[in-house]
């Protein structure tokens, strides 16, 4: 895929994530997010990486393209950045729930600490009273 082939091409021409971004003039993490597959660089800068690595779009995009038609090119990336959005929605849903898990999580231990105060302070007064009133029959004696 695109962000695989990216990174190797990347790599194997000597080149840092923060070189090539230079070279694009984009930022490095620009760079990253392509390469960890957040996001797909737009047709007129995926010719510039072509350029900048000297290679073949086709290479680029895991030779799934057999013409260099820009329309063609278009549909592909389209393609790539669906699945993208699919995968992402995916993470973020996990994300969600975890999330949602761990709150519960949280507020049940809350809870249960919450609890045993009451139950320490109850045990703490009911214990108070019983040393009060032995105290009270000892000074009467």
């Amino acid at each position: 895929m695109f962000a695989e082939n990216l990174k190797k091409i990347r790599k194997d021409k000597g080149y840092t994530q923060e070189t090539l971004a230079e070279k694009l003039n984009v930022v490095r993490q620009t760079v990253s997010k392509w390469e960890k597959g957040l996001s797909l660089p737009d047709v007129d800068m995926l010719s510039k990486i072509v350029n900048v690595l000297e290679t073949d779009v086709n290479i680029l995009l895991d030779g799934q393209i057999t013409t260099t038609d820009q329309s063609e090119i278009v549909k592909q990336l389209a393609k790539i950045n669906e699945q993208l959005t699919i995968k992402n929605r995916r993470y973020r849903k996990i994300m969600k729930t975890i999330a949602i898990i761990l709150l519960i999580i949280v507020i049940f231990g809350i809870l249960l600490v919450i609890l045993n105060m009451g139950t320490f302070i109850s045990i703490s007064n009911s214990e108070a009273t019983t040393t009060v009133e032995t105290m009270i029959k000892e000074v009467v004696r």
